[in-house]
């Protein structure tokens, strides 16, 4: 690939029609980003109306094929739509795919759920979510390369920069719009409708970008190409059957998509993930927070765009993964004593045991949530990471069961498989006496009331010595007298254990519920939590923000469309992708909450050493004389 630098055209102003174009592509990606971030955010409520009516196995295919259509369907959308764009045009194939993508988000809103279609549903919801994926692949490298083609030569960093707010933008959106859902008709309803809401909501935001892109002209780079007979015919093949090509699009995948894919699920997906689900800070004040940090940090896109355009696209992307490599650890920790500082102290004093028998631990790769890991040592250690509790494994005698000791406690685990019938019993047995030692030791552990039928409250009393309940009192108390088929309705209580009784005391047992580790809202350092991720998400500013123009200078132009598209969205989709999933395995492996941060940061450290050898300046290139 030859380049050609040239010298800076005089500082002028946006014209009209530039920013028009800005604007359309920019808000049409936002929107975009907005309906594919949609499932993941509504996957719990979108899991219960599609896939709960059916036999586990069943569930788990539809879950992987979800999963897989989400990000493993990208790249081949990149494919199908970069060799549309460039063989028919950069305009009308954007057009297409975000039609693609918002027709397909809105059916999802009013697709009827599996107990009234049955079957058809999840399939019919997976179709979708495959031309989710696909779409969403055809049009990050079309708004990016018509935009980048639209641009001038020393101002293409700052032109193309605002594309990279719309991923940001997208997602806090999509975040917005749930919070206003979800206050507006109550969380009971929003679990039983109230979600579908935010997908019907894609359709006007549809209309609204599709009647601004169709105002739109072809790019002048594409039709000068086009004029001069230069296009290729066959742009696949050429983008990556020759290794001139194919070379710039495996360094543009190792040496710039890959490192900057970990840091930005990093600093944007894994922060929220690790903020619920590792120090259980309650759902609405994540998205909350998230959403604050994203506000202030989104900005920082563009002005990296713009000072790519003065010192180089390749130094700040070099910069933002060496900051994420030497900070990360830091900074995570950091944001476990602002956001649970109770849990952050446990940790610091508090280390179980788990003694297991040679082989019995495994590593629990669980990309969709479906693997099951039935064996003593893993239910042990898969406990204790959900619980955010660290620990080391000690090899133990053939043949037993793996125990845990925390504090002054031992408890015995039990294999799911050998249990049969009994495993859900010994599963609440063991998470119970868990929960005791840990909340013992000064884990954060809280208790809900429970409501305890007549009929199961001896056996509750003697399963739970440590309220120190007495029948007798409890009986002689505050009850309510409850219809047994709404009892057994709601799962408390069934038919046999009813005895044929038609009404029955119930108990409010107050802290008697379930064992759950929470982070007490009061103790939240709001301000410094809110300070970290946005520090985070400045890092993902650093690497995004001129990403688009640095792929986009690296590809002729009868071949950009195709050749930037697919380093693009294997590095975004693959390695970014998988690295909720990758971290958490990596982290119950070792039983250290921080421990899974090494996948990022070894990712980013090879993009850092491909892309400091290999990948080479390209600011101020004319894109007319890359061949």
């Amino acid at each position: 690939m030859a380049i050609t630098s040239v010298a800076e055209t005089t500082s002028r102003g946006m014209t009209r029609e530039e920013k028009k174009v800005i604007f359309a592509s920019s808000l049409g990606t936002v929107f975009e980003w907005y309906d594919f971030y949609l499932y993941g955010s509504l996957a719990a409520f979108i899991g219960t109306a599609f896939f709960s009516d059916y036999p586990e196995a069943t569930r788990n295919i539809f879950a992987l094929l979800a999963f897989a259509a989400g990000f493993l369907v990208r790249p081949f959308g990149a494919l199908v739509f970069g060799r549309i764009g460039d063989l028919v045009g950069r305009k009308y194939t954007f057009l297409v795919t975000i039609l693609i993508m918002g027709l397909s988000t809105f059916l999802v809103g009013v697709l009827p759920g599996s107990a009234s279609w049955g079957i058809a549903a999840p399939v019919i919801l997976i179709i979708l979510r495959m031309l989710q994926g696909l779409a969403l692949g055809g049009e990050y490298g079309g708004a990016a390369t018509y935009v980048a083609e639209h641009a001038p030569d020393n101002k293409r960093g700052y032109y193309t920069s605002w594309i990279q707010t719309t991923a940001t933008l997208g997602l806090f959106l999509s975040l917005i719009v749930i919070l206003i859902v979800q206050n507006a008709v109550g969380k009971d309803a929003f679990a039983a409708w109230g979600w579908r809401i935010p997908f019907l909501v894609s359709c006007l935001l549809l209309a609204i970008s599709v009647w601004i892109r169709m105002s739109l002209s072809e790019s002048p780079a594409f039709k000068k190409m086009k004029e001069e007979g230069k296009g290729s015919k066959a742009p696949l093949s050429e983008a990556f059957g020759q290794w001139k090509n194919a070379r710039i699009a495996l360094i543009a995948l190792l040496g710039l998509t890959a490192g900057q894919a970990v840091v930005w699920y990093a600093g944007q997906f894994y922060s929220l993930f690790f903020l619920q689900n590792v120090l259980k800070v309650d759902g609405q004040s994540v998205n909350i927070m998230i959403a604050i940090a994203l506000l202030i940090g989104s900005g920082f896109f563009v002005f990296f765009g713009w000072l790519s355009d003065k010192v180089g696209r390749k130094p700040i992307i070099m910069a933002g993964l060496l900051l994420a490599i030497l900070t990360y650890f830091p900074l995570f920790k950091a944001l476990t004593n602002a956001a649970n500082p109770a849990l952050a102290q446990a940790e610091q004093t508090v280390r179980a045991t788990v003694t297991a028998a040679p082989g019995d631990c495994t590593f629990q790769f669980n990309p969709v949530g479906t693997a099951k890991f039935n064996n003593s040592c893993d239910i042990a250690t898969s406990f204790l990471s959900k619980s955010s509790v660290p620990y080391t494994i000690a090899e133990g005698p053939a043949g037993q069961p793996a125990t845990v000791k925390v504090g002054d406690a031992t408890v015995t685990s039990y294999d799911a498989t050998a249990a049969g019938k009994d495993a859900t019993a010994k599963g609440a047995a063991f998470a119970h006496d868990m929960n005791l030692a840990l909340q013992k030791s000064g884990f954060p552990l809280a208790r809900d009331p429970i409501k305890v039928p007549d009929a199961k409250l001896d056996a509750f009393i003697a399963a739970n010595p440590e309220l120190g309940l007495n029948a007798a009192t409890v009986r002689a108390g505050d009850k309510t007298v409850t219809p047994v088929a709404d009892l057994v309705k709601a799962k408390l209580l069934t038919a046999d254990q009813a005895g044929g009784a038609t009404d029955m005391p119930v108990y409010t047992i107050a802290k008697g519920g379930a064992f759950k580790m929470v982070a007490d809202p009061a103790a939240i350092n709001w301000p410094l939590t809110i300070l970290i991720l946005t520090v985070l998400v400045i890092y993902v500013t650093m690497v995004y923000g001129p990403i688009a123009a640095i792929l986009v200078e690296m590809f002729p132009t009868r071949i950009r469309y195709t050749g930037m598209s697919l380093p693009y969205h294997i590095g975004n989709g693959w390695f970014g992708g998988l690295l909720p999933a990758t971290v958490f395995a990596m982290s119950a492996a070792k039983g250290d909450i921080y421990y899974g941060l090494w996948y990022p940061i070894a990712i980013a450290a090879m993009t850092l050493v491909i892309g400091l050898i290999f990948v080479r300046e390209t600011k101020g290139v004319n894109l007319d004389s890359i061949n």
